[in-house]
């Protein structure tokens, strides 16, 4: 289930003697924690009803001999069990028809949960993996393992739509007044980080208060990476070809004291986004999103307009030079020109040369 309907089942009916958190996402992990807290140990019965424990230091058996156990101060408990996936057997067998048996269900654990102990819950807890790439058939296997469990909770990261909705959401909770391009360039500080945005707008509310609106000076001075803002505004000036501008933003990086070779990371990763969009014929940000999305590329929409932007300002054959350009210059930076400034500027220049 999603943490959405965590939430609701919780809110209506009584909680399941175990649950599964799967993910590594954790603003909305955090939020299905203290509202499972609230429900089975309200006020002061947390104190002496939460036991928090890592596989790293016990065992599964200690764990479920301790569920078994009548607590003396409290009818009610919640043992909160972090890395889930340390109990599972580090080597891997197959049985006659190829199928994994290491990740079999475990006995013990079945039978504890045939006869659980009443009014107490256990929350076994896998953040070490994600849903995609490697991961993926690690936290299946963590979910085989755990098949006795009643109630698994996927926490999956948020996509560029739902983590605007959500700045939105907490912007307004906290009277926070955010025009949309200081809303996508906290998006783009943050990347899409949730528990992150949380943190930045509440110190942006504290910061600013309600009578002005978020400026993009307030957050350079408040807000981690903002100065990612600065090469996007580099990487916009070098799509329109607008020399000037872009030597701007190059000399506002140096004078930030930003790392030239990070900058120039940035630069290759655009223009190689921008040549695939050219390559797959792309014409809108939506048709941007959509193909990078399906090929395993996380991308906001605005940072989809940026590609887009540079797509539609350069040529095919100018795009392979920028790219060959680029690759030029990390060269340079690795052999260890004295001066990087000189560097970069020679990059910018080449770039905004017209054909």
């Amino acid at each position: 289930m999603s943490p959405e309907q965590f939430l609701a089942k919780l809110a209506k009916q009584p909680p399941a003697p175990a649950y599964l958190f799967l993910g590594q996402e954790g603003y909305q992990r955090a939020a299905c924690k203290q509202a499972l807290l609230d429900r089975v140990l309200p006020g002061d019965a947390r104190s002496a009803g939460l036991t928090q424990t890592d596989l790293e230091n016990t065992t599964l058996s200690a764990v479920l001999d301790d569920a078994r156990s009548l607590s003396l101060f409290s009818s009610d408990r919640v043992i909160w069990v972090c890395g889930a996936e340390l109990a599972l057997p580090r080597r891997v067998t197959t049985n006659d028809n190829g199928e994994e048996t290491a990740g079999a269900p475990d006995t013990e654990l079945r039978q504890y949960l045939n006869g659980p102990s009443p009014g107490t819950v256990i929350v076994f807890e896998c953040s070490r993996y994600d849903f995609a790439g490697d991961d993926k058939p690690k936290l299946e296997r963590v979910e085989r393992f755990y098949a006795a469990v009643p109630a698994v909770v996927e926490f999956r990261a948020f996509t560029p739509e739902s983590s605007r909705f959500l700045a939105q959401e907490l912007a307004k909770k906290h009277n926070l007044k955010l025009g949309g391009a200081e809303l996508a360039m906290l998006l783009d500080a943050v990347a899409g980080d949730a528990s992150r945005l949380a943190t930045e707008i509440e110190k942006l509310s504290l910061f600013v208060g309600t009578d002005r609106k978020v400026t993009a000076e307030d957050l350079a001075a408040l807000v981690p990476n903002a100065a990612q803002s600065t090469i996007f505004s580099l990487v916009n000036a070098l799509g329109k070809r607008d020399r000037q501008s872009a030597l701007r933003s190059l000399d506002i990086l140096i004078r930030e004291g930003e790392y030239l070779p990070l900058a120039l990371t940035f630069l290759s990763t655009q223009f190689r986004l921008a040549l695939a969009a050219k390559e797959a014929r792309l014409s809108t940000s939506q048709q941007a999103q959509a193909f990078f999305t399906k090929i395993g590329v996380r991308i906001w929409r605005d940072r989809a307009e940026q590609v887009m932007t540079t797509a539609g300002a350069f040529t095919r054959e100018h795009l392979a030079k920028a790219v060959a350009l680029i690759y030029d210059t990390d060269r340079k930076f690795r052999d260890g020109y004295r001066d990087d400034r000189v560097v970069m500027e020679s990059l910018v220049l080449a770039l905004t040369s017209r054909p």
